[in-house]
């Protein structure tokens, strides 16, 4: 067992909304999972019409959907109308949060018809594609011509615009670091209608360094040039058991992604996948994958496991069964490795469907999985959000590599979650100061995983229901969301706005660095036409009188001195 114990907590009273969260899969499966099915369809078709077309007509439409957004910025009338956000409806986000500032007075930009991928240059290795385009729709259309996004997140709905504005993360991101770092370059409106192309090394490069993490709140994003790889079409994965404490767990995380020669750069030493799912506080299965061709995969005696079928047992529940078998390896084709995740929603969807990863479930009805996450927020309704917010954690923390294993130990002793994910990325130290960066001096220290430009960090991915939830007894989501983000301020961690927070502004600038951010807001005209990132992100509903401010703030405010990296 683990040194660090959870303390005994009382038992809780239940009353009629744990019943209606316990029977809430009645709603899923009847209604959910039916229209997520069709809206999936839809999207589907869709998208196959708009790659019927020729990347000239793709970018002829997309200019002419940028003029239509230009127009409508310039007939907004700063006196009367609020403050800009895209027209897409509260529940479509696939974060947690609630979105609250669209319940408030607004002035609408329509996006929807930015979904489209623009091209795939194979000469400069760049795919050129819009906002809304999601990780399903571009890994369909490059994993066959053996390219790919350097950085694809897991589930198929996340989307560009949401991984740029805010945070995207994957198993190669120990290498490439998050998916903003593969952006070349930017095509965004601001806010008095200008279309501008910021590049880290153009007339824009403050702008370029600053929409990371902004959540769209500096002007508009209509479309992005982002990095590709070369790939094969089957992804080497090796599962290998660890047993141990929480902080030999850690280690062996490290290890397994991390040269202790500190050769990070040797591609021989480092593999191109790692994420490593710690089950219980003393076990925890590591996991690294390599590129593999489809011939050495269908070499004889070889494995392939081909994830992606609806009726295959879950990634997680797969993974954890080399707790009992020990260390093996298998081959999956790599698109389907890239979404391993989608199906079950890691494994959110044993609580959404607690029948959904049984056998008969997955041949019958493992088809229609996964119920699309905004039809769920649409049909939860406001008491049943706010249980989940209570009742119910998830939370990315991003900490420096040598902590987690302090991140860990506070997760049992505080939340006691499991599974946990854990994926490493590099932060790099940029020419500015960005909202969020690594730790000074961190290369004096010469770390494990760190570089002299890049510090490793690590996500730990905390979602599902905390142990005291689920033995029956007394949690405070709450206050346990309000510790986290403590705890991840006083050790230079971050944590994502996708999810819910209880930070305050104070805190919140305390955890990010805001002044890149706040000179180009200056810069750019866009305080008091977009909203800030704390006002974005805050949660509840907004007074008035937050709104009236909001809208009345100008540019005329001291703005902080932009800080570059010492060096």
């Amino acid at each position: 067992m683990t040194d660090v114990q959870a303390p005994p907590r009382p038992k809780r009273k239940k009353n009629i909304m744990d019943l209606l969260v316990q029977f809430r899969w009645i709603v899923v499966i009847f209604v959910v999972l039916p229209l997520s099915f069709l809206y999936y369809f839809s999207i589907y078709v869709g998208d196959v019409r708009s790659e019927c077309k020729s990347y000239k007509q793709r970018q002829k439409e997309h200019d002419e959907n940028v003029k239509k957004v230009v127009k409508r910025l310039k007939d907004r009338n700063a006196s009367k109308d609020g403050l800009v956000c895209t027209a897409r409806k509260p529940w479509v986000a696939v974060g947690m949060r609630n979105v609250d500032y669209k319940r408030a007075r607004h002035f609408e930009v329509d996006l929807s018809p930015f979904r489209n991928v623009l091209n795939i240059d194979t000469e400069r290795m760049i795919a050129k594609v819009e906002p809304l385009v999601n990780m399903g729709q571009i890994s369909r259309v490059t994993v066959p011509m053996n390219v790919s996004l350097a950085v694809v997140a897991e589930l198929d709905d996340l989307t560009v615009g949401g991984l740029i504005n805010g945070y995207g993360i994957e198993g190669s991101s120990h290498i490439y670091g998050l998916f903003s770092d593969t952006v070349v370059s930017y095509e965004v409106v601001l806010a008095d209608g200008q279309v501008v192309r910021a590049t880290k090394d153009n007339e824009y490069s403050d702008l370029f360094y600053a929409i990371p993490w902004s959540q769209g709140t500096l002007g508009l994003l209509v479309s992005a040039e982002i990095k590709l790889i070369p790939i094969k079409e089957y992804m080497k994965l090796t599962y290998k058991p660890v047993v141990g404490n929480l902080k030999e767990i850690a280690q062996a995380y490290i290890d397994s992604f991390s040269p202790k020669d500190g050769d990070q750069d040797n591609r021989e030493k480092v593999p191109d996948f790692v994420e490593t799912m710690v089950y219980t506080p003393t076990e925890a299965v590591c996991m690294t994958g390599r590129y593999a061709s489809k011939e050495e995969a269908k070499k004889k005696g070889n494995v392939i496991n081909n994830v992606g079928w609806w009726f295959k047992t879950w990634f997680y529940q797969h993974a954890q069964t080399a707790l009992k078998k020990g260390e093996f390896v298998e081959y999956i084709p790599t698109r389907e490795y890239y979404h391993r995740h989608t199906r079950c929603l890691y494994w959110e969807g044993k609580l959404i469907l607690p029948f959904g990863d049984q056998w008969w479930f997955r041949f019958f009805f493992g088809w229609a999985m996964p119920p699309k996450v905004s039809l769920l927020k649409a049909t939860q309704g406001e008491y049943i959000r706010n249980y989940y917010h209570e009742n119910h954690v998830i939370q990315d923390m991003l900490v420096p590599l040598y902590k987690v294993g302090d991140a860990l130990e506070w997760v049992n002793r505080e939340m006691e979650v499991y599974p946990l994910w854990l994926c490493p990325h590099r932060l790099y130290r940029l020419p500015l100061k960005t909202m969020v960066y690594p730790e000074p001096g961190f290369e004096l220290h010469k770390r494990q995983g760190d570089t002299k430009y890049a510090q490793m960090y690590t996500d730990v991915g905390v979602y599902y229901a905390p142990g005291p939830i689920l033995r029956g007894e007394v949690f405070d989501g709450i206050e346990a969301v309000r510790k986290l983000e403590s705890w991840l301020i006083e050790n230079h961690g971050f944590q994502p706005q996708y999810a819910v927070s209880e930070l305050t502004e104070k805190n919140f600038w305390r955890m990010f660095d805001g002044s890149l951010y706040e000179n180009c807001r200056k810069k750019y005209r866009a305080i008091g036409t977009f909203m800030s990132v704390y006002y974005k992100s805050k949660k509840g509903k907004k007074t008035e009188k937050e709104v009236q401010d909001a809208e009345q703030e100008t540019a005329e405010v001291e703005t902080p001195e932009v800080d570059e990296p010492e060096d």
